[in-house]
């Protein structure tokens, strides 16, 4: 078993990173060579921008090539609470931008002809228990009265069609989902943006960033210092630079996921026969879908814990012993691969963009980053060039989390408050 991620080791490396130091001016200086990083560096040099991206790891290293490579639309929260607490217009509004955001990776990958086997095959969101199947009932009703007809319930009499599993009471099918290879796709954008003459510094950590004299900013690296008009922070919860404020007001939050071995085609048409992203109404959510070879993908929050090896492989003991719930078919299927990462989690699960002091920023995914943290990219190279109206997070307050001034020890605490709550609702 590989602790490793699965999407990582099984697309090409990076080969377009600059070799020479980090000096002189740009335009842009992008911090973070995620999905956002990526797509916005791109976005970037397509209007003629000079740009520059740095990376502290390898392109995709983090959050960005670590999740379970969904690219669904809808909302984490239920649609229906949602709409109760912000107003049905902002609401929708904001599911609609999530819908963009698919739209947007499938844009990129056909212009880019990026190689990541994307396919809209669908999402179903599973009730994992009765009166859950209730509550999602009453939001896709509302749902489908206004901003996306493309859903559909499931009862459990009919679930063998679309899961083969006993232990959900129907779903939620929300059709505009898509599911792709995130490792190749992450590593195509920046690939794409690279030939575009982005200048990409792996392994180059930002350690200083403060406003030059005469305008613009100054970013301090190990490898030389840069001057920059702009500056863009695309690196969520990174813990490498003077990200203090940021830091302040995420909280990272372990996601944890095991991947098995090729599965015959013939077990898939039985657990998945639409090959449809899945995901459960748990607190401590589960999710599954299959790869492009034919591997069961079986993650979620398994232990509210920070994400290391040894914290990896407990978690992956207790993922493995949910998939055997879920399909207890599994049970001889060997495990290949076990890895984590950091969801950068806001406090109320929404993202959050703008600009602050001068630098700007796009983060705070909360787990549905695969298609909104692309989106975001692309929206904040208009931003940046004074089209603030396009940033559906620019009226989004964001206090800092009371109590969380470091290390988020209140972790175990939460965990304990939702399997608790998984336990008795």
């Amino acid at each position: 078993m590989k602790l490793t991620s699965y999407w990582l080791d099984t697309s090409e490396p990076f080969k377009s990173a600059s070799a020479g130091p980090v000096q002189g001016t740009c335009d842009v200086a992008v911090i973070g060579g995620g999905l956002t990083g990526s797509s916005a560096a791109l976005a970037l040099a397509k209007k003629g921008a000079r740009v520059v991206l740095l990376e502290a790891e390898t392109i995709g290293y983090a959050a960005s090539g670590r999740n379970g490579g969904m690219c669904n639309n809808g909302f984490a929260q239920d649609y229906g609470t949602l709409s109760a607490k912000l107003g049905k217009e902002v609401a929708d509004r904001l599911y609609r931008a999530f819908d963009a955001g698919v739209d947007t990776v499938e844009r990129l990958v056909a212009e880019e002809k990026i190689d990541c086997s994307f396919a809209r095959t669908g999402k179903i969101k599973l009730a994992a228990r009765p009166e859950h199947y209730d509550k999602l009932a009453r939001s896709q009703e509302l749902l489908a009265a206004t901003v996306d007809p493309d859903t559909a319930m499931v009862s459990r009499a009919d679930l063998a069609g679309e899961v083969g599993s006993r232990r959900y009471y129907g779903g939620l099918i929300y059709r505009k989902s898509a599911g792709m290879h995130v490792g190749r796709f992450v590593r195509g954008l920046a690939e794409a943006a690279a030939r575009r003459g982005v200048d990409i510094h792996e392994h180059t950590p930002m350690t200083g960033l403060r406003s030059a004299a005469g305008g613009g900013h100054e970013i301090e690296t190990p490898k030389g210092r840069l001057r920059a008009s702009q500056v863009l922070l695309a690196s969520g919860i990174s813990h490498t630079g003077p990200l203090g404020w940021i830091r302040r007001r995420i909280v990272p939050v372990g996601a944890f996921l095991i991947v098995t071995e090729p599965l015959p085609v013939a077990t898939l048409d039985r657990l998945l026969p639409r090959r449809r992203m899945a995901v459960d109404t748990k607190n401590l959510v589960n999710y599954f879908r299959t790869t492009p070879d034919n591997r069961l993908l079986f993650g979620g929050r398994a232990r509210f814990a920070i994400s290391n090896p040894t914290s990896d492989e407990k978690s992956g003991a207790i993922l493995q012993a949910a998939l055997h719930d879920v399909f207890p078919e599994l049970r001889s299927v060997r495990i290949d691969y076990c890895w984590g990462g950091m969801v950068d989690m806001t406090r109320d699960r929404l993202p959050r963009a703008g600009e602050r002091n001068g630098i700007y920023y796009s983060m705070g995914y909360s787990g549905h980053g695969t298609q909104m943290s692309t989106l975001m990219g692309t929206i904040m190279a208009e931003v940046m060039d004074g089209r603030t109206e396009l940033n559906p997070w620019k009226d989004f307050a964001w206090p800092a989390i009371p109590g969380h001034l470091g290390p988020p020890w209140f972790l175990p605490l939460v965990g304990a408050y939702y399997r608790i709550k998984d336990r008795f609702q």
